[in-house]
């Protein structure tokens, strides 16, 4: 466990964007709510305040998201290339630890380690923000911000968010994997172009499009999966002042859908195809040292 915890470690030391880019989008979301507009929250009523509230905190989570999203994707097809480019990968097979351990190490760095980092950095900005709007908007919309149910909620959300992404994509996080530890160069290029050509064979030669269905599902298919959709009547309000109406979640708590999520079957083949890929990687990684 304590050699571990030190790989994790040594990936913090020579990746130090795990915690430098979420904490400068925070300090740019920050500054841009201290010095930006927000007169505009004034000019609508309070069950819209209301309404909007919980929207806005949600967005500066979907920031956060998206940002992390991009860089785990560029940290995981990175990670084990990096090591044979820079020649590193034979001092570190010189020590008493094993691939699998190295492997796993920046795969939990990746799917685990990076996601929290980035949750705390949306907790802090999310906290400075609703300081700043409250301080700056003597509304009722800064009230709005500081509900402990919401922020509750938020925080389930992500830990929900986390642990199912982490599940659910466990294919394309092997994939980056497999693709880092084989390519000797041009990791983008190797992880787009052969999915990419064995769809275009596909539909050359058979004439379906059974590979690029899945992908579709594998890729967009999270949501559809992990949650209710709108459908469910119970999960979602709409708040109409007006001529403007706004749909927002009722609750977090009727929005998720866990049982659907860890009793899909899709769930856990796409778990079986990931695992697969990643003792692929295990093994490239044992079995080369160059570029």
């Amino acid at each position: 466990m304590n050699t571990f915890l030190w790989l994790v470690r040594r990936e913090f030391w020579e990746n130090r964007a795990i915690w430098l880019v979420p904490a400068l989008l925070g300090i740019i979301i920050t500054v841009a709510v201290l010095f930006g507009r927000i007169d505009i929250i004034t000019a609508i009523s309070p069950e819209q305040q209301r309404a909007i509230g919980p929207t806005v905190l949600f967005a500066y989570g979907v920031t956060f998201f998206v940002v992390m999203s991009i860089y785990s994707t560029w940290y995981l097809l990175e990670c084990l290339y990096a090591d044979r480019k820079d020649r590193s990968v034979l001092f570190w097979k010189s020590l008493p630890i094993s691939d699998t351990a190295t492997v796993l190490a920046k795969l939990f760095t990746g799917v685990i380690v990076i996601p929290v980092v980035y949750f705390i950095a949306t907790d802090v900005s999310t906290l400075l923000m609703a300081l700043i709007v409250s301080l700056r908007a003597h509304v009722y919309f800064g009230s709005t911000l500081w509900r402990p149910d919401l922020w509750l909620q938020l925080h389930v959300l992500w830990a929900y968010v986390i642990v199912t992404t982490a599940i659910w994509y466990l294919p394309v996080t092997g994939w980056l994997m497999l693709i880092s530890a084989w390519a000797k160069r041009g990791v983008m290029l190797w992880f787009i172009l052969p999915p990419l050509g064995l769809f275009w064979a596909e539909g050359w030669f058979f004439g379906t499009h059974v590979l690029g269905t899945q992908l579709n599902k594998r890729i967009l298919g999270y949501f559809a999966q992990a949650f209710y959709d709108h459908s469910n009547s119970l999960a979602w309000v709409t708040t109409t002042t007006g001529k403007d109406s706004i749909t927002t979640p009722s609750s977090i708590w009727r929005v998720v859908d866990p049982a659907g999520f860890f009793s899909s079957p899709a769930t856990w083949i796409g778990v079986l195809v990931g695992a697969a890929l990643i003792v692929g990687a295990i093994q490239l990684r044992w079995r080369r040292t160059e570029t």
